[in-house]
């Protein structure tokens, strides 16, 4: 095998995180097509209420709703340059109120939202340049998150976790 590194340059090096980050933001449309596939076959079998204790159906597919919004437009306003600074403790008290807010729409309209929000989001990860999922934004803690990190946590693995929880609870 050749040894190559020897001779990389910072311009290879940026190139090829860029290689790896393509790879990744198709792989997480990819699980966030079929997050929204799983959605999709779920959410009509959700029925209006609230529950005692715990999430009912309808607060999860709120929940997810919210969740499909909210982070859809952080991983787009910090891919884009948008948003350089976030308090995400505070946005993430703001998306509860919002929440609360939502519980009140039916089912059928949380559902149709939430998916029409994660095709938004699917085409964002298939067009954007993996330079802009680079791009990161400032926490009030000092941390930075990039836009593919809002991506792959908050929106896509918490998504995922909340439709594997609809449909437990959508089948008992």
């Amino acid at each position: 095998m050749k040894i190559e590194s020897t001779a990389f340059t910072r311009a290879d090096v940026e190139q090829f995180m860029d290689e790896m980050l393509d790879h990744d933001r198709h792989e997480l449309a990819g699980r966030l097509e079929k997050t929204s596939a799983r959605l999709a076959e779920l959410g009509p079998r959700v029925a209006a209420g609230s529950g005692d204790g715990e999430w009912s159906p309808h607060e999860l597919l709120d929940h997810i709703a919210v969740v499909s919004k909210f982070y859809g437009v952080l991983v787009h306003k910090i891919s884009s340059g948008q948003m350089t600074e976030l308090d995400l403790l505070e946005n993430v008290n703001l998306r509860d109120v919002v929440g609360e807010e939502m519980a009140q729409i039916e089912p059928s309209e949380l559902l149709r939202m939430a998916l029409a929000d994660q095709v938004r989001t699917l085409k964002l990860l298939r067009a954007v340049e993996p330079a802009a999922l680079r791009r990161q934004a400032k926490q009030e803690n000092g941390e930075l998150m990039s836009a593919i990190d809002v991506a792959r946590l908050p929106l896509i693995n918490h998504l995922e976790m909340h439709v594997d929880q609809l449909e437990r609870a959508v089948s008992r």
